[in-house]
Parts: structure tokens; C-alpha cells; sequence
């Protein structure tokens, strides 16, 4: 579980130059080209680990190795986050791009404990509400960032609680993450979308900037995307057993 916010604010602008319009629908198209293509990395190489014993073996059964490469992740995801305005467009990509691909090692396990076809209808629903609520996000003219920091506390106490119910084994709390987490997320979707969109604004046509935001963007985008999958996958997943 996780998301990465910007570490500047941003400010929602609801009229601004047709030109700049144009240069801002061409960014958002990079940031939700590269969220496609991480999640097809993503998807790519868990299925591909799922489908070979030996691999499954090496990684998914191996606690240490499934646990440092979660901490890798998060490590990655934090310097991404943090060191953005300074590294090179290429360093940004190719860390996102490795996200991607630890992302899918750790995540191959779903296909060892769901079905493929309540995998694929769950990703076809994340993939409807992440429409809706990225279509609301870029369009309203609501500014949604106090209602993003409301979020992001609520994250953090979702964090604590699923950190906590790992030695309570709690059943009841793990319902009340789940239906909490799909309603966070639901909620940062739209949030984060108006953020990277209105975040364009602030860059001042820096265009090495722009790439670079693309890809924080769609990192954002895509930690949205990928939580709201796992939360609705406790509840829609069907189980092997």
C-alpha cells in the first residue's frame, strides 16, 4: 500500500490559455501512457513467474528474498519520490520501469491464490472505476486538495491498521481495511489526477520537467490503480483452494 504525493502544493486552475490546454492533454496522454505500460510490465512478469515452478520456488516461497524485494520497492518508490526534481529524466524512467518489473515479482502470488477469471473480471472492474474517477478528477472544477489530505491521513491509518491486524489476525478488521482501502483509493484516484493535471501548470514549460513529472505522475497513477486491484481482489477473488 502505497502513494506517492508531490512534495510541492499545487493550486486548482479552472481557466487557463486554449494553448495551454492543448500542451497539458498531451501530458496527461504521456501519464497515462506510461501507467498502461507499467501495468502491462506489472501484469507481464507475475504471470510469467506464476507460470514457472522454479521461479515460483526462488521468489514467492522464498520469505527472505519476497521480503527484501517489498522493502526494494518501497525503497525505490520513496527515492523516486524524493529525488525527482534532481535526477535525470532517464534515471526516472528506468526506476519506474524497475518498479514495475518488482512489482510484478511480488505480486505473481495472486495468480497462485485466485482464479484467472475472477483476476481478470477484478481488473476489469478496477479498471472501470479508475476511468470514472480519473475522468471525475481531470474534469470537475471542485478543488479536491483538502479533501486529498483527508485522504492521505486516512491512508496512513490504513497502513497502521494492516500493519497491526498482521499479528491480530483479525477478521473484522480485515473487512473494515478492505471495504476502507477500496474507498480511499476510489478517492486518490480523483484526487491524484486533478494534482498531476494542475501540477503541469506550475512547471512553467520546462519541458525536461514535464517529462519527468509525466513519469512521477503516472507512478502515482499507477500505486492507485494497483492498491484499488488488491483491495477489490479480497473481495471479488475467487480462491484456488
Amino acid at each position: 500500500m502505497e502513494n506517492t504525493p508531490y512534495n510541492n502544493e499545487y493550486r486548482t486552475v479552472n481557466v487557463i490559455p486554449e494553448e495551454l490546454k492543448v500542451a497539458q492533454s498531451k501530458y496527461m496522454s504521456k501519464v497515462y501512457g506510461w501507467m498502461a505500460f507499467a501495468l502491462a510490465i506489472t501484469g507481464i512478469v507475475s504471470f510469467l513467474v506464476a507460470s514457472s515452478p522454479q521461479l515460483v520456488n526462488l521468489i514467492v516461497m522464498n520469505r527472505i528474498l519476497f521480503m527484501v524485494l517489498l522493502f526494494g520497492e518501497l525503497g525505490l518508490v520513496f527515492w523516486l519520490s524524493a529525488r525527482f526534481h534532481k535526477m535525470s529524466y532517464t534515471t526516472a524512467m528506468t526506476g519506474f520501469i524497475a518498479y514495475s518489473v518488482l512489482n510484478g515479482l511480488t505480486l505473481s502470488f495472486i495468480f497462485l491464490a485466485y482464479t484467472m477469471s475472477s483476476i481478470a473480471s477484478t481488473f476489469f472492474i478496477t479498471a472501470g472505476t479508475f476511468a470514472i474517477m480519473s475522468i471525475y478528477g481531470y474534469f470537475t472544477k471542485t478543488d479536491l486538495t483538502n479533501i486529498g489530505k483527508v485522504l492521505m491521513m486516512l491512508l496512513v491509518g490504513l497502513i497502521l491498521a494492516t500493519v497491526v491486524n498482521i499479528f491480530m489476525k483479525s477478521p473484522t478488521l480485515y473487512w473494515i481495511t478492505t471495504y476502507a482501502g477500496v474507498a480511499i483509493f476510489v478517492g486518490l484516484i480523483a484526487y491524484d489526477t486533478q494534482k498531476i493535471k494542475n501540477y503541469f501548470l506550475q512547471i512553467g514549460g520546462d519541458e525536461n520537467m514535464i517529462k519527468k513529472i509525466a513519469i512521477i505522475g503516472a507512478l502515482n497513477l499507477y500505486l492507485d490503480f494497483i492498491n484499488l486491484f488488491m483491495f477489490l481482489l479480497r473481495l471479488f477473488g475467487g480462491s484456488r483452494d
